[in-house]
């Protein structure tokens, strides 16, 4: 059954940047979808890794059909209205008793997108807990530019390592806890943090960036995004293609392009996505 967000959920969202729990997938749904990841890492002989774990919507065709549910759609639509694209797919896995980490940032500052009215749908395929390392998220803070600072290190999630520098009270922090299948929102603006996996169990999930067709790419002269509902009437974004089978040659070598873009900005002066 598709889920609308109730008028309080989008206030509680507009006034503190991020809403949750959301539910999205059943228990059946989402061990379907965990095991189709790791079947995937099984056979390749590795975990999920480099330009894998972004637009995956354009190399494995579950991906493309999760970025398209009514479930996850509905909610977006009532952020953010009913003509949908899809920016970007990132998958988000910390293995277990690892130390890696996700500084306190806002995601705005480095995307280049130029509107506001961006949502991150953020779905948790294992359990998002304090032990496992789940996002953290100040309230309010997507009303206030924070000043941020590229640390490069070596442990840090974030292609640089980009850090808030003040104005941040863990006092006030909010851990978004989600069971497998649950996700939250996040408007772009909001600082958020995650720490290391303590856990017993990897930590997946994915983010899924959304957008209205108005927005722009400030810092390339091209970007990709999936129409996922209703029209583009802008064409500001050229439009992603879906698989019509896990690595269709097609979209393989449209995400070797995008990523390339991708890469040639939003990481540039970065060591590398990990």
């Amino acid at each position: 059954m598709p889920c609308k967000l109730t008028e309080a959920q989008v206030a509680y969202y507009r006034r503190d940047g991020f809403c949750f729990p959301v539910p999205v997938f059943s228990s059946a749904e989402v061990r379907d979808l965990r095991q189709q990841l790791e079947t995937f890492e099984t056979r390749q002989g590795h975990v999920l890794q480099g330009a894998q774990r972004l637009k995956t919507n354009l190399l494995l065709t579950w991906v493309d059909r999760v970025i398209r549910d009514p479930r996850i759609l509905d909610p977006v639509e009532a952020l953010i209205g009913p003509n949908i694209l899809c920016w970007s797919v990132q998958f988000w896995i910390k293995e277990p008793q690892t130390i890696d980490y996700v500084s306190w940032h806002q995601d705005y500052q480095y995307w280049g997108l130029d509107s506001a009215e961006i949502v991150t749908a953020w779905v948790a395929l294992s359990p998002a807990t304090v032990e496992s390392g789940c996002m953290r998220m100040q309230p309010g803070s997507h009303t206030v530019r924070m000043p941020h600072r590229d640390l490069f290190e070596e442990t840090n999630m974030l292609s640089r390592g980009q850090t808030i520098t003040e104005g941040i009270d863990e006092a006030r922090a909010v851990p978004i806890l989600l069971t497998p299948g649950e996700m939250s929102l996040h408007h772009v603006r909001i600082a958020h943090a995650s720490a290391p996996n303590r856990s017993a169990d990897r930590r997946i999930g994915i983010s899924i960036r959304y957008m209205p067709p108005q927005t722009r790419q400030q810092l390339a002269e091209w970007d990709s995004a999936a129409l996922v509902r209703g029209e583009d009437r802008y064409g500001h974004f050229v439009h992603e293609p879906s698989p019509g089978s896990d690595f269709d040659p097609t979209c393989v070598a449209f995400h070797e392009k995008t990523i390339a873009n991708l890469l040639s900005f939003l990481y540039k002066d970065a060591a590398g996505g990990k």
